[in-house]
């Protein structure tokens, strides 16, 4: 196959500009686990002193030298894949036509487009995810402004690198995730040092003569979503319909959109209940060379907040709202539980299950050290049809009290 590549990054409000990468590997998902690795490893040292490990204080964490002393290697040309820096957008279902940045026009025609635009932040007073990874100083005082797992996860990471920190919460936490996971991850984080400041909506933000923002913080981190970038790309022309509330490409369940031969995937496509990640997409795209389906109720997904959450299938109230005419179908196992070596922070595994029959897990959500690798593990038993008794088997789990029965599901001993 011949493949090309038409990528182009415009620079943020702030002036930031990044090459080869997108939003995952530049301004989001990596950078984020590394600053949240940054932030454990300061865990770990103040741990490591009660361990006897003698530690000379003040420890404290220097922002510049993590922006960004890493390299991510883009294996476009081992795999023969023609990488165009352009900004392009549609001619008709087959061709593309762009600028280069000397402002040479190029066109090129295709039998398949698959788009993967990003989205946009467009603050004009303080910072986003597109400046926050590139700040070459610390801010002292800074107001993280969203609802989101990503608000939460920057808010944990900045919080952990010993900063001053407070979560503006705009909406529920972690919404479309299982809600009492979510409250434990937020409780976590308040004993962690993170302030909050509960259903809260900014009206206002002033900046000073003296260039702080009012006279409480002196960074606001608005992470608040990201418009679609589609309206550049001249989509309606050659007949893709979009959303008219979101601006994203309308998918169908069987991942169609209006135009045959043009595919879109999660980050830029509106799919209903789905998990909005670049791995995501980046299955999805795997898939689309077989002809396969995602199954997103079978994706794996991680929030690297200071208390890491883990989950594949339904959170409980998905899993409510998909059964509401069958009364009592759902059973809900839950353990607490300390690790030795963290005592502590409590964790907590969940399990949603079917209730009659062999009681088919439908959900599994997990807080812990690692819950993205532990969860990993248990999505592929999970997508092999997996059972309540299957996970009971195993002697890592302790889910033996479901919620209905209202006994403590602490778990004690070993």
């Amino acid at each position: 196959q011949n493949i090309a590549v038409v990528d182009y990054v415009e620079p943020s409000v702030k002036g930031t500009k990044w090459g080869i990468g997108g939003t995952c590997v530049t301004v989001g998902c990596i950078p984020k686990k590394l600053m949240h690795q940054a932030a454990l490893l300061g865990t770990a040292v103040k741990d490591a002193q009660k361990y006897g490990w003698q530690i000379p204080r003040p420890i404290s964490h220097d922002c510049s030298p993590v922006v960004f002393a890493w390299c991510h290697h883009v294996l476009f040309f081992d795999r023969n894949v023609k990488y165009l820096n352009i900004k392009g957008s549609l001619v008709d279902e087959h061709t593309v036509k762009g600028l280069t940045r000397t402002g040479k026009e190029m066109t090129l025609t295709a039998k398949d487009i698959v788009i993967a635009a990003g989205g946009r932040q467009t603050i004009q007073h303080g910072i986003t995810s597109d400046v926050i990874f590139w700040l070459k100083e610390s801010p002292a005082k800074t107001l993280v402004v969203g609802a989101s797992y990503v608000a939460l996860e920057c808010a944990g990471f900045l919080t952990g690198i010993g900063l001053d920190t407070t979560f503006m919460m705009c909406s529920i936490p972690l919404r479309g995730f299982d809600q009492q996971m979510a409250g434990l991850v937020t409780d976590y984080m308040e004993a962690y040092g993170t302030k909050f400041s509960w259903r809260s909506v900014p009206k206002r933000l002033d900046k000073l003569s003296s260039g702080t923002l009012q006279d409480t913080f002196d960074s606001v981190l608005w992470a608040v979503g990201r418009a679609s970038e589609t309206k550049s790309l001249n989509l309606e022309k050659v007949g893709v319909k979009l959303s008219k509330e979101s601006g994203k490409i309308i998918v169908a369940a069987d991942e169609s959109i209006s135009v045959p031969n043009i595919y879109a995937f999660v980050d830029i496509g509106e799919v209903g209940c789905c998990p909005v990640l670049t791995p995501t997409a980046v299955k999805a795209g795997k898939l689309l060379q077989t002809n396969e389906l995602m199954n997103y109720d079978n994706v794996a997904t991680t929030v690297f907040t200071p208390l890491e959450y883990g989950c594949v299938g339904l959170s409980e109230e998905e899993a409510e709202s998909r059964h509401p005419s069958i009364q009592d179908s759902i059973e809900v196992y839950h353990a607490f539980y300390k690790l030795l070596e963290f005592t502590v922070a409590e964790r907590c595994q969940h399990v949603v299950c079917e209730r009659d029959g062999g009681q088919r897990i439908l959900g599994l959500h997990f807080t812990s050290s690692n819950a993205g690798e532990v969860t990993q593990g248990f999505a592929m038993g999970f997508q092999c049809g997996a059972t309540l008794t299957h996970l009971t088997h195993l002697e890592l789990t302790k889910v033996n009290v479901s919620k209905r029965s209202g006994l403590d599901a602490t778990v004690t001993g070993c």
